[in-house]
């Protein structure tokens, strides 16, 4: 059975985000993830993180102005230099942190624009090599377009293509099953045949995104599935819970 991270953007909302890590060890996990740091100090989010005994699977990096619908700048034209201060503002948390992963979210622009194309490939250039030098993974994730309206990575093969452009063995696939299953289906032989290129796993129900077992898809093959491409990172809990994240949490007793 795969090792779970609960995703503390989504999930124990019912109390702060610094009492989610306290939250999710109460409940049986060993990891957490979440979108994004950055409102909290790095080191009171790290002493939360060490408190509760908890492992760091992975956080994004600055997304820009997210408020203003900005989901990640790699693509943005004319962004360069907003991109290049978020990763480093990313590293500088992962230092403290601890986390093995980044996510490099790839922003709202033309998937078929030339200039975004280029600015893409650009600044996943100046993140594979700076999370590099820190010794840092990077990963990339296509995400649908029902949920995030325009983004610029949305298709897996793409970001295949991607990734072996840059031939770097710490760029990795972030592996979403909700968002491969909207895009794409063919979930478990997405995982056979990219396994070697998966550095995350993130999973949540289909169509609604509540806590597995309870959608379209048969989630218990999937993490047989998971299990048997010898997968070792952290499935993380990209889930919203629909009706309480306590009230939701049966599905993992049951598995």
């Amino acid at each position: 059975m795969p090792k779970f991270a609960a995703n503390l953007t989504m999930m124990f909302n019912e109390v702060p985000f610094l009492d989610r890590f306290a939250a999710a060890a109460e409940c049986g996990f060993r990891a957490v993830e979440y979108l994004f740091p950055y409102d909290q100090p790095a080191e009171v989010v790290a002493e939360r993180l060490q408190r509760a005994g908890l492992a760091q699977a992975l956080f994004n990096m600055p997304p820009g102005d997210w408020t203003a619908g900005e989901r990640g700048m790699a693509a943005l034209p004319g962004r360069e230099a907003d991109f290049a201060q978020a990763l480093d503002m990313a590293i500088d948390y992962a230092k403290v942190i601890g986390t093995p992963l980044l996510h490099m979210m790839a922003g709202v622009a033309p998937a078929a624009d030339q200039t975004a194309i280029k600015t893409y490939r650009d600044n996943l250039k100046r993140a594979v090599d700076r999370t590099g030098e820190a010794g840092i993974g990077l990963v990339i994730e296509p995400i649908n377009g029902r949920d995030m309206p325009g983004y610029f990575l949305n298709d897996f093969e793409r970001a295949i293509d991607f990734i072996s452009d840059m031939d770097a063995s710490h760029l990795k696939l972030q592996f979403d099953v909700y968002h491969r299953q909207i895009l794409h289906g063919d979930v478990i032989m997405a995982l056979r045949q990219m396994a070697p290129l998966i550095g995350h796993i993130q999973i949540a129900s289909v169509p609604d995104r509540h806590e597995p077992t309870t959608g379209e898809l048969d989630d218990r093959r999937i993490f047989a599935a998971i299990d048997a491409i010898g997968y070792q990172g952290y499935v993380g809990c990209e889930y919203r819970p629909a009706d309480g994240t306590l009230e939701g949490l049966g599905w993992m007793a049951r598995l």
